[in-house]
This record gives C-alpha cells, sequence and structure tokens, in this order.
C-alpha cells in the first residue's frame, strides 16, 4: 500500500509539474489572440493592461493564502476535536476575541484588496490627453470606424467566414480576423469613442484591458496606449442577437511612418463613405 501510495503522490507531482509551465505560459507564443489550453490572461500590451494583470495576481495569491488557511483550519479542526482526540468536549458557546478576530482581518484584507483597486479603476477611467481618436459604432452584426482627427474617413468591418477570404496576406484567425482592420501608431494615446445604432453592444480588447459597453444614444469613452507592434483581437462581449459571435475586432499596431502611410491610402479608399456620412448628418 505504501509503494501505491508513494506511486500516486509522484504521478501527480510530474503531472503538475510538467502542466503548470505549459498551460501557465500558453499565450506567451500568441500576441494579441486567446490559445488553446491556456489558463492565463492574455500576454498585456499597455501600462492600464499590465497594471490589471499585477492586480489579478495580488488578488490570486491572496485568495489561495486565505483558501489554504480555512483547510489547514478544517483540517486541525477535525482532527484536534474528533471524539478520539477531544473525549471530554468543551460547551463554549462565545468568545468575544475570536468573534473580534474573524471580522477585523476581513475587513483588513478587503481594505488592502480595494485601495490599489480604486488606483486603477481611477487610471482606466480618467483618459490622458489624446494622440488621436477613434469612434466605434456597433451594429447587428458588424462594427463601423471613424478616424475624425484624419479626415473623418470611415468604414465598416465584418468577420471573415474563411482563410480564402483574406486579400491582403494578413493571418486568418477563425471568427477574429476582419474584412477591414483597425490599425493604430504604437506608443500613442488612443482614445476610442464607442456608441450602438441598434442595440447594446461592447467593444473589448483583451490585450488592452479595454471593455466598454456601446448603448444606443450614448458615447461612452475608453483609451488604450499598445506598446508594441502586432496584432491584436477583440469580440463584441454584450449579447446582442443571434449572429454575437459575428462581430469580432482586429486593430493593427503599427508604426507611426506605416500609420501616416495607411491614413493616407484609407482617406482616399473611403472617401465615399465619409462623403455619405456627410450628407446623411445634414
Amino acid at each position: 500500500m505504501r509503494i501505491i501510495s508513494d506511486f500516486k503522490i509522484y504521478l501527480l507531482t510530474t503531472i503538475l509539474t510538467f502542466l503548470f509551465p505549459v498551460l501557465s505560459n500558453a499565450n506567451e507564443d500568441g500576441l494579441g489572440v486567446a490559445t488553446n489550453w491556456g489558463i492565463d490572461l492574455q500576454n498585456p500590451i499597455s501600462e492600464v493592461a499590465k497594471d490589471v494583470y499585477d492586480m489579478h495576481f495580488f488578488v490570486f495569491i491572496v485568495m489561495t493564502l486565505i483558501t489554504l488557511f480555512v483547510l489547514g483550519l478544517l483540517i486541525w479542526v477535525c482532527y484536534r476535536y474528533s471524539e478520539k482526540n477531544n473525549k471530554n468536549p468543551s460547551k463554549t458557546v462565545h468568545n468575544t476575541l475570536v468573534e473580534i478576530l474573524w471580522t477585523a482581518i476581513p475587513v483588513l484584507i478587503l481594505v488592502v484588496i480595494a485601495v490599489p483597486s480604486f488606483k486603477l479603476l481611477y487610471k482606466q477611467d480618467v483618459i490622458p490627453e489624446p494622440d488621436l481618436t477613434i469612434k466605434a459604432i456597433g451594429y447587428q452584426w458588424y462594427w463601423g470606424y471613424e478616424y475624425p482627427d484624419h479626415g473623418n474617413f470611415s468604414y465598416e468591418a465584418f468577420m471573415l467566414q474563411g482563410e480564402d477570404e483574406v486579400e491582403d496576406g494578413r493571418p486568418f484567425k477563425r471568427m477574429l480576423t476582419t474584412d477591414t482592420i483597425v490599425v493604430v501608431p504604437v506608443n500613442k494615446i488612443v482614445r476610442v469613442q464607442v456608441t450602438a445604432a441598434d442595440v447594446l453592444h461592447s467593444w473589448a480588447v483583451p490585450a488592452f484591458s479595454v471593455k466598454t459597453d456601446a448603448v444606443p444614444g450614448r458615447l461612452n469613452e475608453t483609451w488604450f496606449k499598445a506598446e508594441k507592434t502586432g496584432i491584436y483581437y477583440g469580440m463584441c462581449s454584450e449579447l446582442c442577437g443571434v449572429n454575437h459571435q459575428s462581430m469580432p475586432i482586429e486593430i493593427h499596431v503599427v508604426t507611426e511612418n506605416e500609420f501616416t502611410k495607411w491614413v493616407a491610402e484609407s482617406q482616399k479608399k473611403y472617401a465615399s463613405n465619409s462623403e455619405k456620412i456627410e450628407l446623411s448628418a445634414k
């Protein structure tokens, strides 16, 4: 029996030793996109996203310590006060010190968690002076985008159904790749104004720790500052109808020169869309 027990412990230790680095690092190769078997958050690409990641890890540590403490306490109580080890059970029904401790300690733990949490919420909510503004409009079931600081051109982004529909050599990600893309410059503060034209939507990009509801008749704002070039994906994160899953977000973070070139090309490419918006506004 001892041999079987030792083998079980060895087998469990081996499995955990192999799986933990594989699962926890499953997202290291995936930039801005979820990966198979990943249990961690996506790699943070902005300062706010890194703060969110650190906050998540901090709360996880606190939660783990509390869980281990309570588990250890339960095991000790079961052993110490079992019928075998406690022939004369106590009839104590009240202990003032214990009641003060189990009230004060959780309050202190919540305060320790709340202080950095409120600071992070404030940092996410207060938008610094932006370098550019993008307007995202949710429709059933696609996104529309406007660049008011760069000629106010506009376009729509629809999900591609297959790899054969990609025309510019971009990597294809099932249910994430769109026919047109959002392009922003690296290391620039981007303000995103979010609204909807029909029902509730939500503009969410995990790598930036951004998630803002799109509400018809209301203009919500969020911001991010991507610190690394690459392709980052998001999704509509509010149930909005039968094709809710068909509203991906594809953001390309590029150098400033590449962004300037893309803007010049887009102003010509989407000129007709911009004219339609101006006419409808009149």
